[in-house]
């Protein structure tokens, strides 16, 4: 399968948004929800105090073009407030208050500027991943994009496809819903092409603004909690099928999962106002269960030498500190402390989706690895569907 991956390109969201500034805005939103007493614990128990958004705070908050009005009409609600025996008078308030009370932003309005975001971010990755591969668009023979958050068609592909511009002949694989597990699974899916053309050259691209997630309206836990995790990013990388000069990474094996009956524990909804991730509280012990498989994969592959094999480094986005820790407590016996370094690093800003497995990946090329190193490469996403990868440092 061996496939060699240049260093990635991040870009981290431009705007930070403190952790405070969102216990303070869910406070005063929603003072009497069953969580107020607790938020402040809550927050602090993420272990995030900032995150960087493609958006700043106050877009994903503030009001819609519209009123409360916009649904029903001026015209229907005047002619049922008659009908209602209402005077003229009273009509008139009554629809001067209507009218003066703010409607939530449409999808439209909630989505629109975060594509647009996205496509921006998108580009900048890309063409960093290009110029610390040594390459030009022009080199490119295959993209693979996922961008969850922001349904589009076209998507990210063509966008690219125009912006950057790659040649007519590109074949282009926009993986939209792939999620939190976009970065192993186009990786996978890269070695996969290279292996059948080893001169191709295929560019990985993943932008993902959760931050459109973020629903002021929404008053459960589960909708707080996502508020306070989720970071925006874009990053992107080259793979191919031939050692370059500068690849830091082979892969060698991968590894998919899916565990049957749990489409349901984390999904996104398009509504009215937007985009809404919806999550159950089983979802962390379901991921679990995939952790488990891997470990076993991971002892099949290497049963021949099941004593003195082990990963210098796990490069894994579980979606939470929960498995993270259930990571640590089920990895075989003789395994070295510190191999979550880096994925616990990334997730002090914020959960990435898609995109955190290569910002993991480039914390751990900044930080220094050693040729031979032995690299394994986790995500789990919405499905609940897993990948893994195995290779070594070059």
């Amino acid at each position: 399968m061996a496939a060699y991956l240049c260093p990635p390109a991040v870009i981290h969201g431009e705007h930070a948004v403190e952790t405070s500034q969102i216990v303070a805005e869910v406070s005063g939103r929603h003072p009497d929800a069953a969580w107020a007493p607790r938020i402040e614990g809550i927050a602090a128990s993420t272990g995030i105090e900032t995150r960087g958004w493609m958006l700043p705070l106050e877009t994903a908050v503030a009001p819609g073009d519209g009123s409360g009005l916009r649904t029903a009409g001026v015209g229907p609600a005047r002619e049922a407030l008659v009908r209602d025996g209402f005077t003229e008078q009273d009509v008139d308030r009554v629809i001067a208050a209507l009218e003066a009370i703010p409607a939530p932003q449409t999808v439209q309005e909630r989505t629109a500027p975060a594509w647009a975001a996205v496509q921006s971010y998108g580009e900048r990755a890309a063409r960093g991943a290009l110029q610390i591969a040594g390459l030009d668009a022009a080199d490119v023979d295959c993209l693979i994009t996922s961008h969850s958050t922001t349904p589009a068609l076209p998507g990210l592909d063509v966008a690219l496809a125009n912006q950057l511009p790659l040649r007519n002949d590109v074949m282009l694989l926009p993986a939209t819903q792939w999620a939190c597990i976009a970065g192993t699974r186009s990786l996978a899916l890269a070695a996969d092409l290279v292996a059948a053309d080893p001169d191709r050259v295929v560019l990985v691209v993943i932008a993902e603004a959760l931050s459109t997630t973020y629903q002021p309206s929404d008053d459960t836990l589960e909708s707080l909690i996502v508020r306070l995790l989720f970071a925006d990013t874009a990053v992107a990388a080259v793979v191919t099928g031939r050692p370059r000069p500068e690849s830091v990474l082979r892969l060698d094996a991968a590894w998919h999962h899916t565990l049957p009956g749990t489409q349901d524990l984390h999904r996104l909804e398009t509504r009215a106002d937007g985009t809404h991730f919806v999550m159950d509280r089983r979802g962390p012990r379901a991921v679990q269960q995939t952790v488990t498989a891997m470990w076993e994969w991971l002892h099949h592959r290497y049963q021949d030498d099941p004593d003195s094999w082990h990963p210098d480094v796990l490069l894994a986005h579980p979606g939470g500190t929960r498995v993270l820790e259930y990571m640590e407590q089920t990895m075989p016996d003789g395994w070295p402390s510190g191999l979550l370094d880096h994925s616990r690093d990334s997730y002090t800003s914020g959960n990435r989706g898609g995109a955190a497995v290569f910002d993991i990946l480039r914390r751990a090329h900044d930080a220094g690895q050693k040729p031979g190193d032995r690299a394994v490469l986790y995500a789990a996403a919405p499905g609940l569907t897993a990948t893994a990868l195995q290779g070594e440092w070059l």
